[in-house]
């Protein structure tokens, strides 16, 4: 019987098999055509179409913060992902796990489960996105020893301290990747009278984002946007500092979120911590020095995961390799 472990991520969705070979890796975003009612575009088609649609066509991300914003277009996104990566109109006799974020609601994961059902899957196991990037980390949750794992997502980041194939102690803040995108079109905006779109933000800050300002060297990258002044087209250089200022708010959210779970955690557990270190993983952990950071804020080691951005995915073919420890970790279904 195969299998299929699907991330459904606020700003991404990927898909992979059983043997942990990626399938999908495409934007969470969805293109809606007012004039027809139907879905013009999904994934990477849609969002190369961003800032550059007439007015019958919207361009909607269906995930926002970490929680479902557009419950059927979620389920139609899903639906029309699964039969991109699966080669077959059906999924009969296939085994499906799908991660979600912590915060949907019970309805939310019904929904998510039918979909499935409703494309022929033999079975359904949805999962919390915390607990299954610890399994793609390799931390060995079944054993009665705590270990913390720190997802920082797109729309948000998720912390939990996890033991005996559960989560112990959790926190969530809604602070992400596209936060601090925002962050960084808002602050250029600001200091420089200059708009600039968030596929720029983003590359500004994957190119010059860090965690901590930099000392008095710093680099430089230039950008296209307009100026707010004259209206016109305008290339201009962002400094690394300007990045690291725009998204300070994010990153001190993100270390009291830390911290807060840190304070709650049973003693036992906290000894486990000190002793096994925090686990990064998502697309925030690759901000530059990040770990480093995080580290002397709590004196607590802390190592990026190898695949910060596919450990949800390689929890969910993991999960589905183990069938005894998916029954132990999966959301029960009411």
């Amino acid at each position: 019987m195969t299998g299929l472990g699907i991330d459904l991520g606020t700003i991404n969705t990927l898909i992979c098999d059983d043997n942990s070979r990626i399938l999908l890796n495409e934007p969470s975003v969805v293109t809606l055509n007012h004039k027809t009612g139907e879905i013009e575009a999904i994934g990477l088609e849609a969002r190369r179409m961003l800032g550059r649609t007439p007015e019958h066509l919207e361009v909607v991300m269906p995930l926002r913060d970490g929680v479902i914003n557009h419950f059927d277009l979620t389920r139609e996104m899903l639906r029309l992902f699964i039969r991109k990566a699966f080669d077959g109109p059906r999924l009969l006799g296939t085994r499906l796990v799908i991660c979600v974020p912590t915060e949907t609601t019970q309805i939310e994961r019904r929904a998510v489960r039918e979909t499935g059902l409703a494309l022929k899957a033999s079975e359904v196991h949805v999962v919390e996105e915390p607990m299954a990037a610890a399994c793609g980390t390799g931390l060995p949750i079944e054993q009665p020893r705590g270990g913390m794992v720190v997802d920082i997502g797109g729309g948000t980041t998720e912390i939990a301290v996890i033991s005996v194939c559960g989560i112990v102690c959790s926190g969530s803040v809604r602070v992400g990747g596209s936060h601090m995108d925002e962050a960084i079109v808002q602050h250029i905006r600001r200091k420089h009278n200059m708009l600039i779109g968030y596929d720029t933000a983003e590359k500004l800050k994957h190119a010059l984002g860090r965690a901590e300002q930099p000392g008095e060297n710093s680099d430089v990258m230039q950008i296209k946007g307009r100026d707010l002044v004259r209206r016109l087209p305008k290339i201009m250089s962002v400094t690394r500092s300007d990045v690291c200022e725009a998204i300070v708010d994010q990153v001190s959210a993100i270390l009291r979120a830390i911290r807060r779970t840190l304070e709650r955690t049973p003693p036992e557990l906290s000894a486990d911590i000190k002793a096994r270190g925090i686990t990064l993983t998502g697309g925030g952990a690759m901000l530059g020095g990040f770990a480093d950071l995080i580290q002397r804020d709590t004196g607590i080691e802390v190592r990026v995961a190898p695949d910060p951005l596919l450990s949800v995915a390689l929890g969910a073919a993991c999960l589905l390799r183990n069938s005894a420890l998916l029954e132990r970790v999966q959301i029960p279904y009411l």
